[in-house]
């Protein structure tokens, strides 16, 4: 089979598509012929070396594709049926080894471009909100980050999901009309202003109940200056570089905590609590009620321009690479 190689870290000339054997599922395990998969920050920095990936490796979290070979023991997908997955060893491949847990069939309503840029995103967004922040309905969210795909995905979801006010903070003007876009109700450029202040000043000195942050560093620390009595700030990535410091005597006396997440932890440690959110986020995904932008698609020989398209924040919307037909 045809897959995207790593070869040596650092930039794109060190990611090669090569031929490599087609692999054998083993008990518990699916073997997925893949039709589209997607591009995230995550899979630059495992090209980068910040992943700890054991050289060489194929990059790539999550596919979408037609289950192809059952292993044995498999009970809850056929041959022949649509799904999406979240491969352990890489989805920039023909082929792909998924285990069983991590296998969600789609149905044939929903279209496979859609399906392979969605579970990362629509996944991450819906554990942070709701088993994670806990989102009540008609409570506030600060999302940072929000023109990105998880950001814009988690803008819309929130909204699903019945929030109040949903503010989101962005780097350009051309950012701010994308999370418009996407439902965000009130877009602070960061750049330009103070984005606690305005918060406080937008939640008349409330402050948000749940923010999501996805930046760590000093963005961590402002937002809790903006965070209300009782409320959450969930901690899911590090984009700014160094971790933010937090002080223990601004939590218990107003009641705020700091919870982190990890979706490729979860996928490790406990993936059968993602069937629940598989049965929340698909429907919504294959009816349309959530949606997913799709800004650029390339095929396995173009996945050198799409990481760099990605790398110099150029991108719109997640990239979703071709891999093969859907027969």
């Amino acid at each position: 089979m045809r897959a995207v190689v790593v070869k040596e870290y650092g930039d794109v000339t060190g990611m090669y598509l090569e031929e490599v054997d087609r692999p054998v599922p083993g008990a518990g395990e699916v073997l997925v012929r893949v039709v589209k998969t997607s591009v995230n920050f995550a899979d630059i920095k495992a090209r980068r070396g910040g992943k700890g990936n054991k050289l060489p490796f194929i990059p790539g979290l999550d596919a979408a594709g037609i289950v192809e070979e059952l292993g044995e023991g498999c009970r809850s997908v056929f041959v022949g049926q649509r799904v999406i997955c979240f491969p352990d060893n890489g989805s920039y491949a023909e082929y792909v080894i998924v285990r069983e847990v991590l296998v969600f069939p789609i149905p044939d309503e929903m279209n496979m471009t859609v399906a392979a840029a969605s579970p990362v995103v629509s996944f991450l967004s819906h554990r942070l909100l709701t088993d994670v922040a806990r989102m009540v309905k008609g409570e506030s969210v600060l999302i940072h980050a929000a023109a990105g795909g998880v950001g814009t995905t988690a803008a819309r979801l929130a909204k699903q999901l019945g929030a109040g006010l949903v503010i989101g903070t962005v780097g350009s003007e051309e950012k701010a009309g994308i999370a418009r876009e996407a439902g965000v109700d009130e877009v602070i450029l960061y750049k330009e202003e103070d984005f606690a202040q305005r918060v406080n000043d937008l939640t008349n000195g409330n402050g948000v109940d749940i923010v999501l942050d996805s930046i760590s560093g000093e963005v961590t620390e402002r937002s809790l200056t903006c965070l209300a009595p009782y409320g959450r700030l969930v901690h899911f990535g590090n984009a700014g570089g160094p971790p933010g410091m937090i002080r223990s005597v601004d939590l218990h006396s107003s009641c705020r905590s700091i919870l982190g997440f990890s979706l490729g932890t979860t996928r490790k440690k406990r993936p059968e609590t993602l069937q629940e959110t598989a049965d929340a986020v698909i429907p919504l995904l294959a009816s349309g009620r959530l949606t997913v932008d799709v800004g650029h698609e390339f095929s396995l020989s173009g996945i050198q321009e799409a990481h760099v398209l990605m790398e110099n924040r150029k991108s719109k919307g997640k990239i979703v690479i071709s891999v093969g037909e859907e027969r």
